[in-house]
């Protein structure tokens, strides 16, 4: 176990009698943040979102919430041309869904 700026890292192997690794369990920061991410993201977006319109402000205030847990997907979620694209679905409070958007 090692603390890093993103949360613990766990790296558990067991090896044969010659070093081989035979087993790996590897328990990585971004999945134990996951949780508290997705819960963010859901209440900001109940905060900021009225109605369906999505914005670039949005986003941005959706991508700081998941950039705050610095996972490590942030950066491999990046297109070549250095954009990031965000889908957006707005449900209302019965579950339907109201707009699917891409950002």
């Amino acid at each position: 176990m090692i603390e890093a700026t993103r949360g613990i890292l766990i790296h558990d192997y067991e090896t044969d009698a010659a070093g081989f690794i035979t087993r790996a369990n590897l328990i990585v920061s971004t999945g134990q943040n996951n949780l508290a991410m997705d819960i963010g993201v859901r209440e900001t977006a109940k905060k900021l979102i009225h109605g369906t319109e999505v914005s670039e402000g949005l986003k941005n205030q959706l991508e700081m919430v998941i950039r705050a847990y610095d996972p490590c997907l942030s950066c491999a979620t990046h297109a070549i041309d250095g954009s990031s694209p965000l889908e957006v679905d707005i449900y209302d409070s019965e579950g339907q869904l109201l707009i699917k958007h891409l950002i």
